[in-house]
This record gives structure tokens, sequence and C-alpha cells, in this order.
């Protein structure tokens, strides 16, 4: 019988899926947490949350671990999001390959709709946009649509 998310398991502890997501959803707030901050979470010994993450980990729930960096602290505090269109849509479908180098673009995202690609630009102002906007049009011969970011009310928000 599957069991529900309010279910328990016998000695009060929670199901199986609710366990690991609550440790997914803490390590998501905090990779750096403790095994034992973790058992202490989801009311279970250290060992088997060690093996819980270790397995979470091999069925690729959990890709890796990583600091999350203050980009403005770094002197990137513009941040804007380009919309990409190919000029020749005979040629190859390769922008992203062709942009990976930039170190500005954050991310690429393949998306429906008119532009073939949403770009997220960390960048130190205005002129190292406009530059950074010239880069991408010239590198991979497509137009820009561009949306410059005012304030961030959150992101980075784990799914869980």
């Amino acid at each position: 019988m599957a069991s529900s998310s309010s279910a328990a398991e016998p000695g009060g502890q929670p199901a199986a899926p609710d366990v690991d997501r609550a440790l997914l959803a803490a390590l998501s707030r905090d990779g750096r947490a403790s095994y034992t901050e973790l058992a202490e979470l989801v009311g279970l010994s250290v060992s088997a949350v060690h093996q819980r993450v270790r397995r979470l980990e091999q069925r690729g729930l959990i890709t890796g671990y990583a600091a999350q960096v203050d980009a403005r602290a770094l002197g990137l505090p513009l941040t804007a999001f380009v919309s990409i269109t190919p000029i020749d849509v005979g040629h190859p479908d390769d922008a992203p390959a062709l942009l990976a180098h930039l170190t500005a673009v954050e991310a690429c995202h393949a998306v429906a709709g008119v532009e073939s690609y949403i770009l997220k630009v960390r960048v130190a102002g205005p002129d190292a946009l406009e530059a950074l906007l010239h880069e991408i049009r010239a590198v991979a011969n497509v137009s820009t649509r561009t949306t410059v970011v005012l304030s961030t009310a959150y992101e980075n928000r784990p799914p869980v």
C-alpha cells in the first residue's frame, strides 16, 4: 500500500517519501548541512540519513552541491534577460555552444515562442551590457531583445 504524504512509518517516523523530500528541501536550503543536523530534522539516525542522501545522489535527485555567490559583491549588479532569435534560420541551431565561453551568461534556456533562447546575464553596468549584447549578436548571428531586472524578490528556490 502506498503511503500518503502525511503517513508515518512504525515508530512515528515520517513516511519514506516524506523523509526524502525533507532531506532534499533541507539540502536545497543549505547544502553544507551536517548529517547530524539532517538526522535531527527528519528523526532518523545519522547513518540512516547518510545512506538516504547517498541514495538520493545515486538516483540523480541530488546532482551536486554549490556555493551561491553574491553577484553584486563581485561587481556584477546588473542582471538582464536577453531573448535571442536567429537571423538566418537556415543556419545550425548552435547558439548555446557559441555563447558558452561568455562568463556573463549565467543561464541559457531553450524556449517556445518567437525567440529561440532566453539568456540570463550579469554584468557590471549598462556599458558592459551593451558590449555583451554586441558580442552575443556577432558571435551567434542573432537578434536580441533585452529586459533589465530592476529588483529580485527571490530566485534559486528549491523545487521541494
